[in-house]
């Protein structure tokens, strides 16, 4: 009878090797699953999301290169000096990503790393309807203000051009802000998840020479906001006071308040809804990333 066991048990161990697994290998698996796919979401936001498609894309390349089928010596032998120095690579690429996760660690900020997409929805909702609520007063004294809100692509190139600030949006901090005697009055406003964080930001200018030519530095900077990333770039004129909209190098001008409004929940709240639908397959919308803009003529 003993025999019969041991046996038994040897052939569910030579077949069924995952019944083998104790809990602590489930939660060690749980936990790196976990870790990596907060990774992976991260990065999607970021450009760097493109960098690790090209490191995939390269891993590939080595792989074939180095098969007994193909036996590309000399691209092969590149590839692997590479890889050598591939770590150094990654973590120049990275760099950013990287610092922020430190800095957030060692802030106690950690759970904010991996926090979901709920409170910040609230901001953005509460940032719209603060912003429109701000521009119907600027609009009306004719008080000129460039606002940048960023989406995929992170603009922290940009923030640091101008004054770094972590705050709430609200109408009375944004009419103070573009007073035209107020420091940071002159230069965007960039808001990130519902909140403002940065000031007085330079922003390019648009390289489009087909351009109105009544249009002014607030309005080509906002454009080029646009053409350069994915943001959405809201902006006030300061001779005429209409409001008008910059998405995907295209803009959309005199906005009434309820347009700006609308156009802002369309843009932005879609956007939380698509990331939430696809949070459940990370992997593949970083690899076949990319997302449809919009906009109208100039």
């Amino acid at each position: 009878m003993t025999e019969v066991v041991h046996s038994a048990q040897m052939f569910v161990q030579s077949n069924f090797p995952l019944l083998q697994l104790q809990l602590t290998d489930i939660l060690d698996i749980a936990i790196l699953s976990f870790v990596i796919y907060k990774l992976l979401w991260m990065l999607r936001k970021t450009s760097s999301g493109r960098v690790l498609w090209g490191v995939l894309i390269l891993m590939l390349v080595m792989f074939i290169s180095s098969s007994s089928v193909l036996g590309l010596t000399a691209t092969s032998f590149l590839l692997d000096k590479v890889v050598q120095w591939g770590f150094l690579v990654l973590v120049v690429l990275f760099q950013p990503e990287i610092r922020r996760f430190l800095e957030r660690m060692g802030s106690g900020r950690l759970g904010f790393v991996f926090a979901s997409a709920k409170e910040a929805g609230q901001d953005v909702e509460i940032a719209i309807s603060q912003t429109t609520e701000a521009y119907v007063d600027l609009s009306r004294d004719k008080v000129g203000a460039l606002m940048v809100f960023e989406r995929q692509n992170l603009l922290d190139d940009v923030i640091k051009t101008g004054t770094a600030l972590d705050c709430g949006v609200s109408s009375e901090l944004l009419k103070n802000i573009f007073w035209n005697k107020a420091p940071l009055h002159d230069g965007a406003v960039i808001v990130r998840e519902g909140r403002i964080v940065g000031a007085g930001c330079m922003l390019p200018l648009s390289g489009n020479v087909n351009l109105s030519r009544d249009l002014g530095m607030r309005h080509r900077a906002g454009i080029g906001m646009s053409e350069h990333s994915d943001a959405v770039v809201v902006i006030v004129s300061e001779e005429t006071g209409s409001i008008s909209a910059a998405v995907g190098g295209m803009l959309k001008r005199h906005l009434a308040p309820e347009t700006l409004e609308r156009l802002l929940r369309n843009e932005l709240l879609n956007d939380k809804q698509e990331e939430k639908k696809g949070g459940q397959f990370p992997l593949v919308g970083l690899l076949l990333g990319g997302r449809k803009e919009e906009g109208d003529g100039l």
